[in-house]
């Protein structure tokens, strides 16, 4: 594979986690780190043996591909400088602070012929990864995700902050067209909401039921699928994933009923339904999700061939989908 040029733009908490994965991956030069911050800059530089800059502009020329980790709010505005340069772009989620700006990086990777691609890390997760092998079809999707408050991302709401995986990842399952959302939101601590719930319908007929919050008392990532092939229980957190799959436990309500419909019935007092259904530990490697992102960036930046694992087409789709419950939301404000 080609070695690229590469580069973190912002030196935050997932800048550093960047720059860590830049400095390691073998098809990475690492360049340098810019934040407007010249501290922090100068700080994680230092860290890497790279170059500091306060100045994106300055990296014109020096780098193959960057990393934008900044504010949403300046992610339509790097990403146009760096692609409008040739330089191809990984945004870490949501790909904009708007649709508007979202579809205006879509077309502006296009029009330059450049990889577009977008954080969604949880899609790089070993417990979707190994729920992607599936190749299961959904009807019922019902994912939860809650944290107590981060104390960061407060330029966005909890829709754009944490459902926003959620939503791409249940758009990668559904494989429809969006036909209806329902949703309530609250905010608690921000200005934005910290507190949603939505219900999506698609046109397919899958159902997904959706919660995130940010001021949860706990940490939880979950999610269980319902599909015609499997039912899955999955928790991204403590990455591990049971599978109910539908052929070896075909026979199984068949033979229930009859006993229930029997002059027996009772012997079913002795079972043990846990016992009775057949099921799977999904088989999950251990790589880090953020790893798996950046190598399938380059990957798609060396051969234009492969694509990075979430595009900016993903990442628009997810952004227009969340764009409709934050609409649904303001429809349904609590009084």
């Amino acid at each position: 594979m080609d070695v690229i040029r590469t580069a973190v733009i912002g030196a935050g908490k997932m800048g550093s986690i960047h720059s860590r994965l830049y400095h390691q991956l073998k098809q990475s030069n690492f360049i340098g780190v810019m934040d407007i911050d010249e501290k922090a800059a100068r700080k994680l530089a230092k860290e890497y043996k790279v170059r500091p800059f306060t100045n994106a502009k300055d990296l014109l020329g020096q780098v193959d591909a960057v990393t934008i980790s900044t504010p949403t709010v300046t992610h339509l505005e790097l990403a146009r400088l760096f692609l409008e340069n040739g330089i191809c772009v990984l945004i870490e989620k949501p790909l904009a602070a708007t649709v508007a700006e979202g579809r205006l990086i879509v077309e502006l990777a296009k029009k330059n012929n450049l990889i577009a691609a977008v954080g969604h890390s949880e899609r790089c997760n070993p417990v979707v990864q190994a729920m992607k092998r599936l190749d299961i079809e959904p009807k019922f999707i019902e994912a939860t995700r809650i944290s107590p408050f981060p104390f960061r991302s407060t330029d966005v709401g909890v829709v754009l902050d944490m459902m926003i995986h959620d939503i791409d990842i249940i758009l990668s399952l559904a494989r429809s067209k969006i036909k209806k959302v329902d949703a309530v939101g609250v905010n608690v601590l921000a200005e934005q909401e910290d507190i949603c719930n939505a219900r999506i319908t698609f046109e397919n007929g899958c159902i997904a039921n959706i919660t995130a919050s940010r001021v949860a008392f706990k940490t939880e990532r979950k999610v269980r699928v319902f599909s015609r092939q499997a039912y899955l229980s999955l928790d991204y957190q403590n990455k591990t994933g049971t599978v109910i799959k539908a052929k070896p436990n075909i026979d199984i309500p068949q033979k229930v009923k009859e006993i229930l419909n029997s002059n027996k019935p009772d012997i079913l007092k002795m079972a043990n339904w846990l016992q009775l259904v057949h099921r799977e530990e999904l088989a999950i490697d251990d790589k880090e999700p953020l790893r798996v992102e950046q190598e399938s960036f380059l990957q798609a930046v060396a051969d234009k061939k492969s694509v990075p694992e979430v595009t900016a087409e993903e990442g628009l789709a997810a952004m227009e989908a969340a764009e409709m419950i934050l609409k649904s939301i303001s429809e349904h404000k609590w009084q």
